[in-house]
């Protein structure tokens, strides 16, 4: 199945994400999150998953990864990782997710991390990470 021609409203693209920590302290992802409101810094996605004893890894999708490289410039964030993702976006059905997994299985391309969530409203969006040296071919396989 096509996904672009299977008539269903749908968005497949690329966005970049980054990977920083912070202490699991209450109110550090309001700061740094406040601090990239005032910034004008528009996130498509947001994740934040603890690790070890302390910290929170945060993983940011930003819209605009050169604004957003600018705008942390001088906050004391450190970036420990950049890459590319493929953001999906569109009405749910059932078979939403199959779907895009068929296509990446149909050119031999494992999806290694995910994450999704329906709107509520008829929707959802969807993030999935491949291997980077997959990424080209995994988004030429999703029209992204």
């Amino acid at each position: 199945m096509d996904l672009q021609d299977s008539g269903i409203s749908l968005s497949i693209r690329r966005v970049h994400y980054v990977h920083t920590m912070l202490e699991d302290r209450p109110g550090e992802a309001y700061r740094l999150l406040s601090e990239l409101l005032g910034r004008r810094v528009n996130l498509l996605a947001f994740s934040a998953v603890p690790i070890g004893a302390g910290h929170t890894q945060l993983v940011l999708y930003p819209e605009d990864i050169d604004q957003f490289t600018d705008a942390v410039d001088g906050l004391g964030l450190t970036i420990t990782s950049s890459a590319q993702a493929i953001l999906i976006q569109g009405d749910d059905h059932l078979g939403a997710l199959a779907d895009i997994h068929a296509q990446l299985y149909d050119v031999g391309i494992n999806v290694y991390s995910s994450n999704g969530v329906t709107d509520g409203r008829g929707g959802y969006g969807y993030v999935l990470h491949v291997r980077q040296q997959d990424f080209e071919r995994a988004a030429q396989a999703l029209g992204a």
